[in-house]
């Protein structure tokens, strides 16, 4: 076997070797990575290949690249093999982050692993389907799918939604009262301008949820009313104790506890809203992903005239396509279309036609098969490993959905585990920060399972372990 080798006309040497050239083969490229002579998104020779050359087991090579993919020096992505990641710039890979309160960095440096929640697995874009899509899309897209018609979505896409959320999610959809948004940011804000219109003043959200809806509202002029979370959901019976026009509800999937509306409770908040005309915001951002319990129907079909449902590619393809929809009640459709006329706002007119081909081809439904399978393994790994290695820590949330919840040990600082894992390379979100009011007496993480790729998962959840272990 030789002790020197070459990788895109790179010399490396292996040292030492015997029993321990797996070790020497690490150390080696280790080395030309650190110095630079093996550039980032350099891509490496197929195990194969280079145990041919080298005279190894296949497998040797093997472990050393997956090693070494867990550490953070080589990435592995499907079909496009095994690379060298990215790398901290020279005088700054020893800097520590510092952390925000919601354990974001501050930019000094990026986290190597992010277990934040809010992203799915974007390495998993089904890349190859959606160029087919598009290619079959285009092909038979009319002339006016490129001009300016149409601001309120593509009728391709209305009218493909319209089916699947039927028959997915239980929706009553009817294309004519969908409406197409660039995310879900933008639906809310559409939502929020048609209710301010009418004379909305007031919106209730849940107290526990994402800060940026609440900044939406207020954008728009309205007051927010905190309604409590427990095990049952969001205290819709707290809605008679204010003079809200509107709620935003999470009820499949509530984020961040990661509970179901009870059914009482979606009655109550129907009913609510029936009396005086006011309106429910569903926000369904998960809905596809159900593991251990039934799947949770859409609320809207219990009051189709009274339920605006906010639905997204967000969660199920990626946040990168910008793509958000809402069904919406006669009576603030019309208002809905005119704003949208107006701004031309939205996603392209290409990713809509791609979006409706994927879905009507049985493409999405496939993928979203395969990521519900993908997710769901996750998670069990990530409840093996806490439950494994700190079982003081209390793990919620996890029959649905892309994140989970890890109830902290008594006595034991959200802010400082959050702070304590950024310096170890590892980004967390608290509790606290998503939060509406002052500080609850719960402490907890928000872990997104599903952000990292999957090649660095398996690292991301020992870092988290060895975190957990060490403050609780």
């Amino acid at each position: 076997m030789a002790d020197r080798w070459a990788i895109a006309g790179v010399d490396l040497h292996l040292r030492p070797l015997g029993a321990r050239v797996r070790a020497g083969l690490e150390d080696a490229l280790r080395d030309a990575v650190r110095d630079g002579r093996l550039a980032a998104g350099t891509r490496l020779p197929s195990t194969r290949a280079l145990a041919a050359d080298l005279g190894l087991a296949r497998n040797t090579v093997a472990e050393a690249y997956s090693q070494l993919v867990a550490e953070g020096w080589l990435e592995a992505r499907q079909g496009s093999g095994t690379r060298v990641a990215e790398r901290p710039r020279a005088g700054t890979a020893r800097a520590a982050p510092r952390t925000l309160d919601d354990g974001r960095s501050d930019g000094v440096t990026a986290p190597r692993h992010n277990l934040r929640p809010g992203s799915p697995d974007v390495t998993s874009f089904p890349r190859a389907a959606w160029v087919s899509a598009t290619r079959r899309a285009l092909a038979a897209a009319p002339p006016d799918a490129f001009g300016y018609e149409f601001s309120h979505g593509r009728p391709e896409l209305r009218s493909a939604l319209a089916e699947y959320l039927a028959r997915a999610r239980g929706v009553v959809a009817d294309p004519e009262r969908i409406v197409i948004c660039g995310g879900f940011a933008e639906a809310l804000s559409l939502t929020c301008e048609v209710l301010a219109a009418r004379g909305a003043r007031r919106l209730a959200t849940e107290r526990h949820g994402l800060d940026t809806h609440r900044q939406i509202a207020a954008r728009h002029g309205l007051a927010t009313q905190p309604l409590e979370i427990d095990e049952h959901g969001a205290r819709t019976d707290q809605l008679a104790d204010g003079n809200a026009d509107a709620v935003l509800l999470t009820p499949a999937h509530q984020f961040p506890f990661g509970v179901a509306l009870a059914p009482a409770r979606r009655s109550a908040a129907v009913h609510w809203a029936s009396d005086d005309g006011r309106t429910v915001i569903e926000d369904d951002y998960d809905g596809e992903f159900r593991y251990d319990r039934q799947p949770v129907g859409a609320m809207q079909a219990l009051a189709p005239d009274r339920v605006v449902y906010a639905g997204t590619a967000s969660k199920s393809l990626a946040p990168g396509l910008r793509i958000a929809w809402l069904v919406l009640p006669d009576d603030l459709h019309h208002r809905a279309v005119e704003i949208q006329e107006l701004l031309r706002s939205g996603p392209d007119a290409v990713a809509q036609l791609a979006l409706a081909e994927l879905i009507r081809s049985g493409a999405y439904d496939r993928h979203v098969r395969r990521a519900r399978l993908l997710y769901r393994r996750r998670r069990d790994r990530l409840l093996a490993t806490v439950t494994r290695e700190a079982p003081a820590v209390r793990v919620h949330g996890i029959a649905a959905g892309l994140h989970a919840l890890l109830e902290l040990p008594a006595g034991t600082s959200e802010a400082d585990v959050i702070t304590h894992a950024a310096s170890r390379g590892l980004a967390l979100s608290g509790l606290q920060s998503f939060t509406d009011g002052p500080a609850t007496g719960r402490r907890a993480l928000v872990i997104g399972y599903a952000t990292p790729p999957e090649h660095g998962y398996t690292a991301a959840l020992a870092r988290l372990a060895a975190v957990l272990a060490e403050v609780s």
